[in-house]
């Protein structure tokens, strides 16, 4: 299910949810080490004569920046996370200079070196996820694509349709079948080069009804993964649709496929697709450059 079209980015999954948590920790552990770091040291055993070092300081405005970057964000990135993750390595090693300085308080010092552990944990957990998830995407190697469009439909309605993977057919230019296999997975069948068929199967990483589809392709020639999200428009009108998603082509005949597949041109291949479903949701028809209606259906909701 990789290839394609259009979700959006709308209700923050449990991975965003955590990623936004640790951004506001960040905030506030970077203002108490910036407005009092004498207070912060004494609370991490350091040595009388090191509290209030200026580092201290440097160490909170790295924080602030690092969290106020991931509430900024509309959608927290995985990247976003290995930047915390690179800020709590320098937070360790601080400590365990702190740990090796005659005149530290030991348990303090220990008991801090092991909660900053634990957040360097959340980080990475944090991180991984979203990067599994097709949130943080384009490893070398790989092409990545992000398009998004409004539909003038609920985001409950748009999601049901694109849950129904038959559909996807229908408005995804180059693709010519996706068939339902159960357990998440489905079967994809595509137009190649010279009129030969590609196909691979995909399965489903993150479904969250109104909210979120992403996927990954499994085994096969094709390999790709993405999201797309369904995000309620400016006044509760309409839905946004965000596709994020990357492939990698293989060589040789396999590359050709999926080049085809995809398109001279990926990101404008995407946006067409995602034209053609607004059009399909909105209308129940995808029109032509002739005017006509390709594949005309009676409206899809029934209005």
């Amino acid at each position: 299910m990789a290839v394609t079209t259009g979700g959006t980015f709308a209700a923050p999954g449990r991975e965003e949810r955590l990623a936004r948590g640790l951004g506001w920790l960040g905030v506030g552990l970077g203002l108490a080490e910036t407005l009092a770091p004498r207070r912060i040291a004494s609370l991490v055993g350091a040595p009388a004569e090191r509290r209030g070092h200026p580092v201290l300081r440097v160490f909170g405005l790295r924080g602030i920046a690092a969290g106020a970057a991931l509430l900024a964000s509309p959608r927290p990135s995985a990247r976003l996370l290995w930047t915390r993750v690179a800020g709590d390595a320098l937070d360790l090693a601080a400590l365990g200079l702190v740990l090796a300085r005659p005149g530290r308080r030991l348990g303090r010092a220990a008991a801090a070196t092991a909660a900053v552990a634990g957040v360097t944990a959340l980080d990475v957990f944090a991180g991984l996820a979203l990067g599994r998830r097709g949130g943080d995407l384009g490893e070398a190697g790989a092409v990545r694509v992000r398009k998004a469009i409004t539909v003038n439909r609920s985001p409950e309605e748009v999601y049901r349709f694109w849950r129904d993977f038959r559909n996807l057919s229908r408005f995804m230019k180059n693709v010519e079948s996706v068939e339902p296999s159960g357990d998440g997975r489905s079967h994809w069948k595509a137009k190649g080069p010279a009129g030969t068929t590609i196909e691979w199967d995909a399965e489903i990483v993150n479904d969250e009804p109104a909210r979120l589809l992403s996927w990954r392709s499994v085994g096969g020639s094709v390999d790709n993964a993405g999201a797309v999200r369904f995000e309620r428009g400016p006044g509760g009108r309409g839905t946004v649709v965000r596709v994020d998603m990357q492939y990698r082509p293989p060589a040789g005949a396999a590359g050709a496929a999926v080049a085809k597949l995809f398109g001279r041109d990926p990101a404008a291949q995407v946006l067409e697709d995602l034209r053609r479903v607004k059009a399909l949701l909105e209308t129940g028809e995808i029109p032509t450059a002739q005017g006509p209606a390709a594949r005309p259906h009676p409206s899809i909701f029934g209005s």
